[in-house]
């Protein structure tokens, strides 16, 4: 795009939290959003000056919402790349990023493919298409390893760790689908770097360190507590990935740093991610903002930090699914420097991301005791 002027609408297929809070940033900016979802009043329909219901991978519905855009983005990996594609050469509205890059990263075992061949380093994996592939390509990995989904597969859905050969059997059978197998990473920490690719500039906001627990994360820590040589390296590696992805917007870069400091790449996500949301406060641009300049073609914000800043997810902590009300919220405002984000969710249930909360420094403290904060606040807030 070459001219931008307030009333610029961005068709975003999928409603949830991410498009809620890019809805949030793009307004200050004179972009409004349409959205689609197949939840009617989804989390994101109150920022957004319309919502399509209908199935994220359902071609009528990104048609509807193309119609009625100058550019398409997704916030979610379910949307379907051919649709997408056809509306875009259909209605003339651009998709960014690409569908390729959807396409790509859809598929777990095709984007170890693509990203191994552009040389980006990746633990080692195999192809398994039944129980005895796995076993063979256990005998070459070795125990323990962990099972993937090669679609699907989110919050740990869809990863399954085999600890024995007694396992093979239980774990294929429990992902029920193609999958990839990959090697067990002894690592010292997870890390995320959120990069972000506009019109001939790209940049990367500065390198988190991801909590999981569960497989779920848990927290983000930024800056990450590794070295700086470590840091320079996961932002080198991020850049190569970067290289590989076609089209505009964030991506979210999952990392491993090995015992010996080596980097790793998990996984990649071709949108705003979980890791990254403590840009929101912490950096001069986040994440969201950033995604909007994006795939709208305006230039790229600084990724600045302000001051070392710590997310904590707000997970439903019930036993079953119920309505929604989350009991500790004023004490918790109270926390100088902490900002609460609801994600307008109705109901919660076990484990379901339902908000988070930030605490950016004050100068002084120390990454640990900035951390420590930050889970005392977030687990004092309960559903129960």
């Amino acid at each position: 795009m070459t001219d931008h002027a307030p009333g610029t609408t961005l068709g975003v297929v999928g409603g949830g939290q991410l498009g809620r809070m890019l809805g949030e940033a793009a307004a200050p900016l004179g972009i409004d959003l349409v959205v689609s979802d197949p939840t009617p009043e989804a989390p994101a329909s109150p920022v957004a000056r319309e919502q399509v219901v209908g199935d994220f991978d359902d071609e009528e519905t990104i048609r509807a919402v193309a119609e009625r855009a100058d550019v398409l983005t997704f916030e979610i990996e379910l949307a379907d790349p051919d649709a997408l594609e056809r509306v875009s050469e259909e209605t003339g509205t651009p998709v960014h990023p690409h569908p390729e890059t959807l396409r790509t990263i859809q598929d777990k075992l095709v984007q170890k493919d693509r990203l191994s061949e552009a040389g980006v380093p990746v633990p080692a994996y195999r192809r398994v298409d039944s129980a005895d592939d796995l076993r063979d390509a256990l005998d070459d990995l070795g125990y323990p390893a962990m099972l993937k989904a090669r679609e699907g597969g989110y919050d740990g859905r869809g990863n399954v760790p085999v600890e024995s050969p007694d396992d093979v059997e239980t774990a294929f059978d429990a992902i029920d689908g193609p999958a990839m197998v990959e090697e067990f990473v002894d690592y010292e920490r997870e890390l995320a770097v959120m990069g972000c690719r506009g019109d001939d500039e790209r940049d990367t906001f500065p390198v988190t360190e991801t909590i999981h627990r569960e497989e779920i994360l848990r927290e983000s820590l930024a800056p990450a507590r590794a070295s700086g040589a470590v840091r320079e390296r996961a932002r080198e590696v991020a850049g190569d990935v970067l290289d590989v992805m076609d089209g505009r917007g964030v991506f979210g870069v999952e990392l491993f740093q090995t015992s010996d400091d080596e980097i790793l790449l998990n996984e990649i996500a071709p949108r705003p991610h979980n890791s990254g949301h403590w840009t929101i406060e912490g950096c001069h641009t986040s994440q969201f903002e950033q995604h909007a300049r994006a795939v709208t073609g305006l230039p790229l914000g600084t990724t600045e930090l302000r001051d070392p800043t710590v997310s904590a997810n707000i997970l439903g902590d019930v036993d079953q699914r119920q309505d929604a009300t989350l009991s500790g919220m004023a004490e918790a405002l109270r926390t100088e420097r902490l900002a609460l984000h609801w994600y307008g969710k109705r109901a919660v249930y076990p484990l379901r991301k339902m908000g988070h909360v930030t605490l950016v420094g004050d100068g002084e403290q120390s990454r640990d005791e900035l951390l420590a904060q930050t889970r005392e606040v977030r687990d004092a807030l309960t559903f129960r």
